[in-house]
């Protein structure tokens, strides 16, 4: 499949030809132009499009936030804009790009598509905006997330060396979950935390994110190691256009998958450096899920009775926050209690009395 967007101008491509040829990304010059526009669109809707829909949207909310809360907020609409344009982006490509479906193990590895490497252009744009925004609020968002966004901006760079191009659209799904967790960030800074739209957007996150990350996400991943692990053992099947084969071999769709991968291999430090990456993201997951349903739980569940004395409250004077009502009612319980009490030490101390006077009468 050919490159749907436009071509890249032509000094554009000459500026990118010896950063490519310093990285071996041999097919960056094909998309730097929107790799840049991708970066331009993002900045603009940052700085430009989320303050003036947001003021417009929520006036009494979004002019009163600190600067540390808006530049949050600014930055979880693009990320949601981001997520919905490069997933429809994604699906389309999958379904579209016929040579995706025949593609055998090199060519996942080493062959390359012109519709693969848009949606690999689109994502290097936004990860470089994301580093772009994370450098300069290091105070806001943290020194994790600043490596999290070199991470993310190396691995889909390598996409364009050609390595993996087949699965940049794969897993570039993971963003299906994200729109539900930035609405989910959303409904806590609108004081709609614990509401129903948050709830059931919860349950759409949770679902989501299970799908798209934990099975999607490992099932595709198990597949790289595969496809990487065989790379490996037959470097030789990653070169068809080498001195010892000619075109004429090829099947008739290989001439344009394979065009970049002359005499490619897949070095061991590439390998281990994407798939532990890969093997810590999916790590990462896991355990963001478990945190994700923890917060979902505190949202919506209602706070334990605490103990007192190891017998919970309701053991001793009736369930904790049942009303005004029942709370007069457990203190008139404990006043007679009182009374009872101290009718009880009355009437024993006049007892003790009376036998005190009989004995010295006796």
């Amino acid at each position: 499949m050919l490159d749907p967007f436009f071509a890249p101008p032509s000094f554009l491509t000459a500026l990118a030809r010896p950063i490519a040829s310093t990285f071996s990304l041999s097919t960056l010059p094909l998309h730097i132009h929107e790799v840049l526009i991708a970066f331009a669109f993002y900045q603009f809707v940052n700085v430009s499009v989320s303050p003036y829909i947001s003021t417009r949207l929520f006036p009494s909310i979004y002019p009163k936030l600190n600067a540390r809360t808006k530049i949050n907020w600014d930055v979880h609409a693009v990320s949601l804009v981001q997520s919905c344009l490069i997933n429809v982006l994604a699906l389309w490509i999958m379904r579209t790009d016929e040579e995706r479906k025949g593609m055998d193990w090199a060519e996942r590895v080493a062959g390359y598509t012109g519709g693969g490497g848009l949606v690999q252009g689109f994502a290097t744009g936004y990860f470089l905006w994301d580093l772009f925004v994370c450098a300069r609020n290091v105070s806001v968002f943290g020194w994790g997330l600043l490596a999290h966004a070199v991470a993310a901006l190396v691995v889909f760079s390598l996409g364009f060396r050609p390595f993996l191009n087949f699965y940049g659209s794969t897993f570039i799904l993971y963003e299906l979950s994200t729109p539900f967790l930035n609405f989910h960030w959303f409904f806590d800074k609108l004081n709609m935390t614990g509401s129903r739209p948050q709830l059931y957007n919860g349950l759409v996150l949770l679902a989501t994110f299970f799908s798209c990350r934990l099975v999607w996400g490992t099932y595709q991943s198990v597949r790289v190691y595969q496809d990487v692990y065989a790379a490996l053992q037959s470097p030789s099947a990653l070169t068809p256009f080498s001195t010892t084969t000619t075109t004429t071999t090829l099947p008739p769709h290989a001439n344009e998958i394979m065009y970049f991968s002359a005499h490619a291999t897949v070095p061991v430090w590439l390998a281990c450096v994407y798939l532990s990456s890969n093997l810590v993201l999916n790590s990462l997951n896991f355990y963001w899920f478990g945190k994700m349903i923890e917060t979902v739980r505190k949202r919506f569940q209602p706070p334990a009775a605490p103990v007192q004395d190891g017998k919970l409250p309701g053991a001793v004077a009736g369930k904790k926050g049942g009303g005004a009502q029942q709370q007069r009612r457990q203190e008139e319980e404990r006043m007679k209690a009182e009374v009872v009490g101290n009718g009880m030490v009355a009437v024993t101390a006049e007892k003790r009395e009376v036998r005190r006077r009989e004995r010295k009468k006796a």
